[in-house]
C-alpha cells in the first residue's frame, strides 16, 4: 500500500470516528432506518495501461463478485465496474486492512439506488456519464480502465470543482454524494448491503448492537474487542427467538 492510500485510509477512518458514526451508527440514512503521488512515465507505457486495466477489472470483478456476479439491483456492468474502482480508491485496501470492495460498498449503494434512495438515480447516471466524459476527455478512457494514479487525480479533480465536463450534477456534488454514500457503506450496519463481515465495524473498535455493557466496558477507553460483533439481523433475530 503506497503512502498515498494510507493516508487516505486514516483519514477516511480518522472522520468516521471523529464524528462518533460508527458508535452511534449515525451513517444510516434516514431512508433506510430511515483523499496525489505523481506516477512516472512509466505509467504511460502500453503494458502498464494493459496493467492497470487488468488491476481495475480485478478490483470490479471482485466488488461484483459480492453481487453474487450478477447485474446490480440499480448499476449495470460498466456503472458497477466504475462505483466499485471510484469508491476503492476512496477507501483501498491491503493485506490484512479491508478496503471498500472488501466491506462490499459497492452492494451497499447500489441496493440503496434500488430502494430508498431512488431519487439519486438520475443523479448518478449523470454524474457517471460525466465522470467518463471527463476521463475520456483527460486520458483517453473511462474512470473504470485508468491507472490508480490517474484515478486519484481525477477523484482530486472533482473534489476540487476542476472537471469542466461536470455540469449537472457538479463535480463537487457527485464527489460529495459518493464519498458519503461509501462513508454509509463502510459503517453502517449489515443490514442495508455493506459493511460485509463487519469489515468497517472492525477498522474503528465498534462492537454492534451487544444486548449489554458491563460498568467496565463503559469507561474502558479502549476499542471493545468481544465477541461476536452483532448487527441488527442477528439482534432481531435474537430478540425473536
Amino acid at each position: 500500500m503506497t503512502k498515498h492510500d494510507e493516508g487516505r485510509r486514516a483519514f477516511l477512518v480518522g472522520t468516521a470516528i471523529g464524528a462518533g458514526a460508527a458508535a452511534s451508527v449515525a451513517l444510516v440514512p434516514d431512508a433506510l432506518a430511515k483523499e496525489h503521488r505523481h506516477h512516472d512515465a512509466a505509467a504511460n507505457a502500453p503494458a502498464a495501461d494493459h496493467m492497470a486495466d487488468h488491476m481495475a477489472d480485478h478490483v470490479a470483478d471482485n466488488a461484483m463478485a459480492g453481487m453474487g456476479g450478477r447485474h446490480g439491483a440499480f448499476f449495470n456492468d460498466d456503472d458497477s465496474r466504475t462505483i466499485a474502482a471510484f469508491t476503492e480508491r476512496l477507501m483501498p485496501g491491503a493485506p490484512g486492512k479491508p478496503g471498500a470492495t472488501d466491506a462490499g460498498v459497492l452492494n451497499y449503494i447500489d441496493l440503496a439506488l434500488a430502494g430508498p434512495y431512488a431519487d439519486d438515480q438520475y443523479f448518478y447516471r449523470c454524474g457517471v456519464a460525466q465522470l467518463d466524459a471527463h476521463c475520456t476527455q483527460t486520458y483517453g478512457k473511462p474512470f473504470r480502465n485508468l491507472t490508480a494514479v490517474q484515478q486519484d487525480e481525477t477523484i482530486a479533480a472533482l473534489e476540487q470543482g476542476k472537471a469542466p465536463a461536470f455540469v449537472w450534477p457538479t463535480a463537487q456534488a457527485f464527489f460529495n454524494a459518493v464519498h458519503k454514500h461509501t462513508m454509509e457503506g463502510l459503517f453502517a450496519d449489515p443490514i442495508y448491503g455493506g459493511n460485509k463481515d463487519f469489515a468497517g465495524w472492525r477498522l474503528v473498535g465498534f462492537p454492534g448492537a451487544q444486548p449489554e455493557f458491563t460498568p467496565e466496558d463503559m469507561q474502558s477507553k479502549e476499542a471493545f474487542t468481544r465477541e461476536p460483533i452483532i448487527g441488527l439481523q442477528a439482534r432481531a433475530k435474537s430478540v425473536k427467538g
